[in-house]
């Protein structure tokens, strides 16, 4: 996985519009097999082509969990802290294809949507691409914003 920027996302400052991270995961038929046996997820569309093109898929894909689980990773490494994840969902818009070698490259940008501080949090988007074909619709986490001081100081207890 490659991932940009490297410095971690100070949570209190930030803006709509900013990116977050940036990332590049590259998957490949090896990477299903472990998703696999992790998950328990052996559904023959992710590592046989003539079941899965039975299926009017066109070839082997990737899973969809895969898929989401990865799509976040480079905002949680920018973050720093997971917890501060509140919510995540997606729509899944595209099967990614697996070649049967080599890999395949989702490339992900994870971007502030919209802040709510009212609420102390902020939507972060997530594009999702394999190609240039988008595989991730309305990708999105929710981040809690970390609490100001009651009294607007950034120390709390000097006297």
């Amino acid at each position: 996985m490659t991932t940009t920027p490297a410095a971690p996302a100070d949570l209190s400052a930030l803006t709509v519009g900013q990116e977050l991270a940036r990332t590049r995961h590259e998957v490949s038929r090896d990477t299903l097999v472990r998703y696999a046996g992790a998950s328990g997820d052996f559904n023959p569309i992710h590592y046989n082509d003539a079941v899965a093109e039975q299926a009017g898929l066109p070839g082997v894909i990737a899973h969809g969990m895969l898929t989401m689980g990865t799509a976040i990773t480079g905002l949680l490494d920018a973050i720093v802290d997971p917890t501060a994840v509140r919510a995540y969902s997606t729509r899944f818009t595209n099967p990614i294809p697996v070649p049967a070698t080599g890999s395949v490259a989702l490339e992900v940008v994870a971007v502030v949507g919209a802040i709510d501080e009212a609420a102390g949090t902020a939507r972060v988007d997530l594009t999702a691409q394999v190609d240039g074909t988008k595989v991730l619709g309305r990708a999105r986490a929710t981040l809690a914003l970390p609490a100001a001081p009651a009294d607007g100081s950034a120390e709390q207890g000097a006297a």
